[in-house]
């Protein structure tokens, strides 16, 4: 019996081989994700080395970084002045990118008061490593990079069941209050100063397809959020052309597929069938908690 389970183990893997050609290229991803989540790492303790989950110099921390990114980008196929280029554009950009991640951890400790300190949202806030990813995957999502910055983000999902997307554009001052379940889609914009809760979904409407009904790739899907902006919990906004102006408040469970102009109020009704119900509000200050 065993010899024949050996054979029939031997033949599986010639199909399953036959099967895989052409498909698989010449670059091998055997360690890819590791090597991702390890680079990922790096980068944020490189910049917050006092809440690293081992003594790390930033020195080192760079270091093992870029060699990883270098052999991520070989196993894309870049040549190594083309490696060399985006790994030296990705360091470049660490301070700012630690400039507009202090913006994000004010936010979080000004909007909300159960936050004791900076060290206490580093560490135990789900939002913090997921948005620290995001903006390192944008950074090599703007620079054409494939498949890299996405399985970053992914590994953030993984993490803290927030799950943006590396290509959203996102200012300064974000913060995501608690997070399971947030979705922030590609082509998402948000402003400065924005506050969201869990579940909160900012995703599209519906998918342009071509002549063979696949979808079109590249187009604008996902919403524009203003800045001052807060989405309460369960909020679901979709669509392209759907813009949530200056200062607006989304209350909890709102569903909207259409733009909501600046210093509105929207809430949900008490029963489903109803449309959700807008009305003017004073413009909220980030650092107080609105009471919907």
């Amino acid at each position: 019996m065993e010899q024949e389970l050996r054979e029939l183990l031997g033949l599986t893997a010639d199909t399953l081989r036959e099967a895989d050609e052409g498909h698989s290229g010449a670059s091998d991803f055997s360690s890819f994700q590791s090597r991702t989540e390890s680079m990922t790492n790096r980068l944020i303790d490189a910049m917050f080395p006092r809440h690293a989950q081992k003594p790390i110099m930033r020195e080192q921390a760079l270091f093992e970084a870029a060699e990883h990114m270098r052999a991520l980008l070989s196993a894309l196929a870049y040549d190594s002045k083309r490696a060399d280029a985006i790994t030296r554009e990705l360091i470049e950009a660490l301070p700012e990118i630690y400039r507009i991640l202090k913006t994000d951890l004010v936010a979080a400790y000004r909007g909300d008061p159960a936050a004791r300190d900076i060290d206490e949202i580093i560490l135990c806030y789900p939002a913090f490593p997921a948005i620290c990813t995001y903006r390192l995957a944008h950074i090599l999502y703007d620079a054409g990079v494939p498949l890299l910055p996405r399985i970053m983000t992914e590994y953030a999902h993984r993490r803290t069941g927030i799950d943006i997307h590396p290509g959203a554009t996102i200012g300064e001052s974000f913060f995501i209050d608690h997070g399971t379940g947030v979705v922030i889609g590609e082509t998402t914009t948000i402003g400065r100063d924005v506050k969201i809760y869990q579940h909160v979904t900012l995703g599209a409407k519906s998918f342009s397809t071509d002549a063979n009904g696949m979808p079109i790739k590249g187009v604008k899907r996902h919403p524009d959020i203003g800045d001052r902006v807060v989405i309460y919990a369960g909020a679901t906004i979709l669509g392209g052309e759907t813009r949530i102006g200056n200062d607006c408040i989304i209350g909890g469970s709102v569903w909207l597929t259409h733009s909501v102009e600046a210093g509105k109020m929207v809430l949900a009704r008490s029963t489903v069938t109803d449309a959700p119900l807008t009305r003017d509000i004073m413009h909220p200050d980030f650092g107080d908690s609105a009471m919907l």
